[in-house]
């Protein structure tokens, strides 16, 4: 099977030594390049590649923001000029960590890793990302992608197997089940408050009492959210 693969490195010169190295795989086509983080945020959301060679030092957005925003988890392989990840990554089991300068020999052991678990979760990788609550997301904008603050976001919609954004009057869609973000958002100021809202308390005018006796969370904004009982007793512990 040809597996795709994305590098993803701010140095022109290193760009070009890891195809030079892929070239001698015949099983790996190479499908795109990005010399900083946000396009390579992009280029992964939108081409889901098998393997990605990722820089950690990058314009834009560092490695580990990029797998923050994109939700990547498997078959990562850093490439840095940095160690101080180093040693943590071998620790963690990651799927290889290539210190700037390495050898065909030491890119094709990496790839070899890379192979054997191609087909499961990186153990531990999830603890190299930062710990804190979201605080960007990647999001679709037309025929391109873009980088929403999670402080503009009013509420999230579910719909279907994506979740809307609702920022500066604007809808942004993101193939994500509602219930996974919403371990990801602080829950101090993010609340589920209906199957399928989520709430920004700093975006929350008041809340309604309707005829049946339930609750209508106001937005600021002018939008009227449901609230479901459940909902109404995270609210009452967090307002």
């Amino acid at each position: 099977m040809t597996l795709r693969a994305l590098i993803a490195e701010d140095e022109h010169l290193a760009r070009r030594l890891l195809a030079e190295y892929l070239r001698c795989h015949a099983d790996i086509t190479l499908v795109a390049e990005a010399d900083n983080g946000l396009d390579a945020a992009r280029a992964i959301t939108e081409l889901k590649p098998d393997l990605v060679f990722l820089d950690i030092q990058m314009p834009k957005l560092t490695g580990l923001e990029v797998l923050e925003l994109t939700g990547r988890r498997d078959g990562v392989i850093f490439t840095t000029a940095y160690d101080q990840h180093a040693m943590r990554a071998f620790e963690l089991h990651a799927v290889d960590y290539l210190l700037k300068p390495f050898s065909q020999a030491r890119f094709d052991a990496a790839l070899e890793r890379a192979r054997r678990l191609r087909e499961q979760p990186s153990p531990g990788l999830e603890r190299l990302l930062p710990k804190a609550a979201l605080t960007r997301v990647l999001v679709r904008d037309g025929d391109g992608m873009q980088v929403l603050l999670v402080d503009d976001i009013a509420y999230i919609e579910a719909q279907a197997d994506y979740v809307a954004f609702h920022a500066h009057g604007r809808e942004h869609l993101k193939p994500q089940r509602i219930s996974e973000l919403e371990t990801q958002l602080d829950p101090a100021r993010f609340v589920r408050v209906h199957r399928s809202f989520i709430i920004n308390l700093a975006a929350l005018q008041g809340l309604e009492k309707t005829d049946s006796d339930a609750f209508i969370a106001r937005m600021k904004n002018g939008k009227r959210i449901p609230i479901s009982r459940s909902g109404y007793e995270k609210l009452r512990t967090e307002i």
